[in-house]
């Protein structure tokens, strides 16, 4: 049965049904009262079927009303049909609804104190200060680009994560870009590449680059310089981001069965209509840290200089440093490097990978921090986050920890009007958001969605602001561990930098046997991604596991 057929089924039982009565009430005057019932509720099905504001009543016309029904009635049925306010994953309750009040700029304060246990092993804070600082800049933005990189990018503090045109809906993909170009932030392609509708607003663009080389591929699926130089060369293209591993299916590939290979998706990924279209799991460009790092350069070369750089989810600890002692050797830099986190999210992940492989943000950012300084590195290099990052709170806990700026994917979702239904693999999300049926993309109106994602991105950061305020700083990169707080148990807590110790600059290169990382760092080889065999452990490491 087609979907829309299913979508539209009370608006069309109510439509039959009022025909019916309106039969009957030429023999039976009294069926004229039915005609009372269907008629309002058909009205407001057509309502819901036209107005522009919400993308589940226009795609579940009268139904969906019956979700909002449920939300006010949520008070008294909250313990027995609707989740409570700290339930739901990946994304509870509460954070759903500050971003959608956000997005709809409403206010988003709270009113009767905290509904956290504070005094639980998972609670965490921030140190604020008896001397707030309303001096504070309006606007946060960082210069991204080393020593080689010839065409730096001045980039905002929170911008969109990987999300490609595939996975998402055209029209998604340009209110994202709309709504970036009316914020000043960047809008990741993701690895699909960069299609028309990113290119239609004219917002600034980060093109991520996978294992699949979309956009800049030759008929065997290997890279392709020339085609990669023509997109690269865009000026809205801003910066190149080579994607080694995502958080949520780390050294996975994929496959993009030929059915959903359509004729747009075909033009934008460079592959041809109705064939499987494979996303290897290993690139074919590097095999090696040092040819990692010389195609990179390459890259930045046929870019005209543009910011190059990495996106990975942490899993052996070496090959990071491995990347690190390249760069040493080479002399050879990036220009940044995102850290994704086990908890990242996709369109779809074998649950295997999704649940048990792959390191968490605040250890893999905390680990690829402290190998940027611990060589000496981080002056050159900046360090993005990724990975559920929703909050004004959620940018300053990335921050203590080493991050110079954010991304958020499935946070901008919820703009979009996202309900998280877990149907994005399935071709059939409520909202269009992730899908690519033309009659669910209906449902999203670019203009109204853009505006969302213009709020959202605005208010979060002027959240984090205000905590850049409550903490006495100047701006949020003075934000250190120090300040960050973590309870052990319902006793005793301690400041991060107690629980994950932060490098001094050039510890890895000066004393790396003093350093928690000793084992890796000498694991570690240029010449390879695999490590060194038989490498002792360090006196560091045996007093640790003592």
């Amino acid at each position: 049965m087609p979907g829309w057929i299913v979508r539209f089924s009370v608006p069309l039982i109510l439509l039959l049904l009022s025909g019916l009565f309106l039969l009957l009430a030429t023999r039976a005057p009294g069926a004229l009262w039915g005609l009372a019932f269907t008629l309002p509720l058909l009205a407001i099905a057509v309502l819901d079927f036209v107005q522009k504001k919400h993308s589940l009543r226009r795609n579940y016309p009268l139904v969906a009303r019956f979700r909002w029904l449920f939300e006010d009635l949520r008070p008294y049925l909250r313990s027995y049909i609707v989740e409570s306010n700290q339930d739901g994953r990946p994304f509870d309750k509460n954070a759903r609804a500050l971003v959608y009040a956000r997005s709809k700029n409403q206010t988003s304060t709270h009113p009767f104190g905290t509904e956290l246990d504070v005094y639980s092993d998972e609670y965490e804070w921030l140190s604020h200060s008896v001397a707030p600082n309303e001096s504070v800049p309006a606007e946060f933005r960082l210069a991204i680009g080393g020593p080689q990189c010839t065409r730096p990018y001045s980039a905002a503090i929170l911008n969109i994560s990987a999300m490609s045109f595939g996975s998402l809906g055209g029209k998604a993909i340009a209110a994202l870009n709309l709504g970036a170009k009316r914020g000043n932030f960047y809008h990741d392609t993701g690895e699909g590449s960069f299609s028309k509708y990113h290119a239609l607003h004219d917002g600034d663009i980060v093109w991520e680059l996978g294992s699949g080389y979309f956009g800049c591929r030759d008929a065997q699926g290997h890279f392709d310089e020339d085609a990669f130089r023509k997109t690269a060369s865009l000026d809205q293209i801003k910066m190149i981001e080579i994607k080694l591993s995502q958080g949520a299916k780390p050294g996975h590939g994929g496959v993009l069965p030929g059915a959903k290979v359509t004729p747009e998706i075909a033009e934008t990924r460079g592959i041809p209509v109705g064939e499987d279209c494979v996303s290897p799991a290993a690139h074919s460009a590097f095999s090696t840290p040092l040819e990692l790092l010389a195609w990179a350069a390459r890259l930045r070369e046929l870019s005209g200089g543009k910011p190059v750089g990495i996106k990975l989810c942490v899993g052996q600890p070496h090959e990071v440093f491995a990347i690190i002692k390249a760069m040493l050797e080479s002399g050879t830099l990036l220009d940044f490097i995102v850290v994704d986190g086990a908890e990242g999210g996709t369109g779809a992940a074998p649950v295997e990978l999704s649940n048990r492989v792959g390191m968490p943000l605040r250890e893999g950012l905390i680990l690829v921090r402290n190998a940027l300084v611990g060589a000496g590195l981080k002056d050159q290099i900046s360090l993005g986050a990724a990975g559920k990052v929703v909050s004004g709170a959620g940018l300053a806990i990335n921050m203590a920890l080493g991050a110079d700026w954010c991304n958020a994917a499935r946070a901008f979702m919820f703009s979009l009007g996202c309900v998280q239904s877990m149907k994005c693999h399935t071709g059939d999300c409520p909202t269009g958001v992730a899908t690519q049926d033309e009659s669910r993309q209906r449902a999203l109106v670019i203009e109204d969605k853009a505006e969302r994602v213009y709020q959202f991105q605005k208010q979060t950061v002027s959240a984090l602001r205000d905590i850049v305020v409550a903490m006495g700083l100047e701006s949020p990169w003075q934000i250190r561990p120090h300040h960050l707080h973590e309870r052990l148990n319902a006793a005793k807590s301690s400041s991060i930098d107690h629980i994950y110790p932060f490098l001094e600059n050039g510890a890895l290169l000066d004393a790396p046997g003093e350093t928690p990382y000793a084992h890796y760092w000498a694991a570690a080889q240029t010449g390879s991604f695999r490590a060194v065999p038989a490498v002792k452990q360090t006196q560091y490491e045996k007093t640790a596991a003592r």
